[in-house]
């Protein structure tokens, strides 16, 4: 019985090491960084992963040659590095642009978040304009901001480029964001 015993504790310790795979020391990113920010020193730390997933994670030892690098997306804090995640920007991909919006409470709803599908829509800017409908525009949320010290939501917006231009122009106040179906992460 006892030997039954060490043996099934020593392929459990098998299957625990197998499941768990060869851990190394690799950079990981120790506070959220934004797409095209030079990576520096403060910017790394080190933790070790599983590297049996096929990715190509940047090891510590390499260090030296990822600080100075820009990224090339936004990466939230303890995103592990791989030399994908590095160069130039790939935000946005071509044909799109990212527009930013200052919105006020109840322009936007309270939960919209990074990933979120929202539709844009700009009022009509007189009384004039108002049989005309609203301009409308499909985007995704590539970002909020919110500054504590005055009461304005910066949102950003990945959208088809010339929907951008015409954002842009938009007058302020007029704008409001709306979440759709499908607007989750």
């Amino acid at each position: 019985m006892g030997l039954l015993l060490v043996l099934g504790c020593a392929a459990g310790g098998v299957v625990v090491a197998t499941a768990v795979g060869h851990q190394e020391p690799v950079l990981v990113l120790a506070r959220s960084v934004s797409v095209g920010q030079v990576l520096s020193g403060e910017d790394l730390r080190e933790e070790s992963v599983s590297t049996d997933g096929g990715l190509a994670f940047i090891p510590v030892r390499s260090r030296a040659e990822a600080e100075g690098q820009p990224v090339a997306y936004s990466l939230p804090a303890g995103t592990p590095l791989t030399e994908d995640l590095l160069g130039a920007a790939h935000i946005p991909p071509a044909g799109l642009a990212v527009a930013a919006v200052g919105l006020k409470a109840g322009q936007f709803p309270p939960g919209v978040q990074p990933g979120n599908r929202v539709i844009v829509v700009v009022a009509p800017a007189s009384a004039d304009e108002a049989s005309a409908p609203p301009s409308a525009w499909d985007a995704s949320v590539t970002d909020v901001r919110n500054n504590s010290t005055d009461q304005i939501t910066v949102v950003s917006l990945q959208m088809a480029q010339g929907d951008a231009r015409r954002l842009a122009s938009a007058p302020t106040g007029q704008i409001s964001v709306v979440m759709v179906h499908g607007g989750g992460k």
